[in-house]
């Protein structure tokens, strides 16, 4: 059997209002509290679950999406006038980068999370 991520935990100021950004922006689900922390499934084999931290350094975390669900990731982030940009070092710049022949950006959340997606896997 592969090994698979089943959960991670990211640190928050706002576990909840993170939760529903990240739900919001990424098009996915948050159902309210699981136990003590907010959760969002990202697939059925992947959740998030959001924790009040009061220090912590930012992260980054990547996704690879197909072409359609880059473009409504990306129609929210617009809508939401959300800063973004074609890298890491560059994630503000308003330009999306075509590495590997494909597409990506970069955007942070409200915590400083750096944000990562793309349409065509490292």
């Amino acid at each position: 059997m592969p090994i698979t991520l089943n959960h991670t935990i990211v640190p928050s100021h706002d576990k909840e209002g993170s939760a529903r950004f990240f739900a919001r922006i990424f098009g996915l689900n948050y159902a309210g509290m699981n136990g003590h922390f907010a959760q969002v499934r990202v697939n059925n084999d992947l959740a998030f679950d959001w924790d009040n931290s009061d220090h912590f350094e930012g992260h980054h975390y990547a996704f690879v999406v197909d072409d359609h669900e880059f473009d409504d990731i990306f129609g929210r982030l617009q809508g939401e006038h959300i800063a973004y940009g074609s890298g890491p070092f560059s994630s503000t710049d308003g330009e999306i980068n075509d590495r590997r022949g494909g597409r990506g950006l970069y955007f942070s959340d409200p915590d400083g999370h750096l944000l990562e997606i793309m349409t065509v896997p490292e």
